[in-house]
């Protein structure tokens, strides 16, 4: 849409949009942007609430006040807390040891996980008939060694020869990512499941959601662009950084 919006400034339409993802922002520079920090699918932040979502929107028109552009700035305002909460948990069929029990390595703690999710994404995929996971071009065994190795310091080589390592990278956590998400989501009563609840599944009690933490001071520190916009913007949501914030075995969140 950014680079949309830039054909319509050229033909005299003045443009705003939401970005619900900065580093696209940055690279595509639509001609004014408001960045907000909301998850996938929910620009305006909070469902059923108009004077919240009233908000935002008068902040993303304010933009047509700004001199010239490309402007992108950050909407200031979180979710409250409690408001996209449920009273039920994830009841997940697979249970998971405790992700800071275990010493094998991030690799083969991921390839156990993945193996007892993997009739359940099966399953998924034979009722829905489609996947999101498959953008990185490996299959999911490849993916979590690849994770695995960059995340431990090892050796992870160039699974995908005409991609860069950030970008093979991050592909390869998105499809992770999906994969535990749509196994997870198929499972006997999840079909329903909130975005806060399938959250704090994936962020406490599996080792994907340990892995993605501890990628995400990697990428802070590699010299590969993609992978320090990964460690600034992607891997961990603002929300999560959020909760994190007194937690001192996960460092800054800044």
């Amino acid at each position: 849409m950014g680079v949309l919006a830039r054909y319509f400034e050229e033909e005299g339409l003045p443009t705003a949009g939401l970005s619900l993802v900065r580093l696209h922002s940055e690279k595509t520079r639509p001609p004014r942007a408001l960045w907000v920090p909301y998850e996938l699918g929910r620009p305006l932040g909070v469902p059923g609430d108009p004077a919240f979502q009233r908000r935002v929107l008068e902040a993303v028109l304010g933009l047509f006040d700004e001199p010239a552009g490309p402007v992108l700035k950050d909407y200031p305002e979180d979710v409250p807390e409690g408001v996209q909460g449920s009273e039920e948990g994830m009841a997940c069929t697979v249970s998971f040891p405790p992700p800071d029990a275990d010493d094998m390595g991030t690799g083969q703690a991921l390839l156990n996980e993945i193996g007892q999710l993997r009739q359940w994404h099966q399953l998924a995929l034979e009722r829905r008939g489609r996947t999101t996971v498959g953008v990185s071009g490996l299959d999911i065994e490849a993916v979590a060694a690849f994770i695995g190795a960059v995340t431990d310091g090892e050796t992870a080589g160039r699974p995908r020869p005409d991609l860069t390592l950030g970008e093979t990278l991050k592909l390869a956590c998105e499809d992770l990512r999906a994969f535990y998400t749509e196994a997870a989501t198929i499972q006997p009563g999840q079909q329903h499941l909130t975005s806060q609840a399938l959250s704090e599944w994936f962020w406490d009690e599996t080792a994907a959601g340990k892995a993605f933490w501890a990628l995400r001071e990697v990428c802070r520190a590699s010299d590969d662009e993609v992978m320090q916009a990964m460690g600034r913007y992607i891997l961990v949501p603002r929300s999560q950084l959020k909760d994190a914030t007194d937690n001192p075995e996960y460092g800054s969140s800044s």
